[in-house]
């Protein structure tokens, strides 16, 4: 079965970090690029950030460059996202996924930036 796993969200005080991963299994993974989205409540999900498929390009939304980092780990089927400096406004579901999607996607991490 292909899916997508992500984990590492929770509650973070504003100035704080936290890191996400994601697993994927069932499918070949070193060729895909991988992103990760965002959907913060009462608004479409968003692409936040991607990697291509051996890590050598990157590319953020503008109000994450600086911040956030993605990146992965071919040998472990896994992609990631390091995110500092958190926002308020960060706040949301994240999600990743490849390029093209696989679907259904998968459950989402929480991250809740509140003092």
């Amino acid at each position: 079965q292909q899916q997508l796993v992500e984990s590492g969200g929770g509650l973070v005080q504003p100035g704080g970090s936290l890191r996400l991963s994601c697993a994927a299994s069932g499918f070949t993974f070193s060729p895909y690029t991988m992103r990760w989205y965002r959907q913060a409540p009462g608004k479409a999900r968003e692409l936040v950030a991607s990697i291509s498929s051996v890590g050598g390009t990157t590319i953020y939304l503008d109000s994450m460059k600086g911040r956030f980092t993605i990146s992965r780990d071919n040998a472990k089927n896994m992609t990631y996202l390091q995110m500092n400096s958190l926002k308020p406004e960060d706040t949301g579901v994240y999600y990743c996924n490849r390029t093209p999607a696989l679907l259904p996607w998968g459950q989402g991490t929480r991250v809740t930036v509140s003092s």
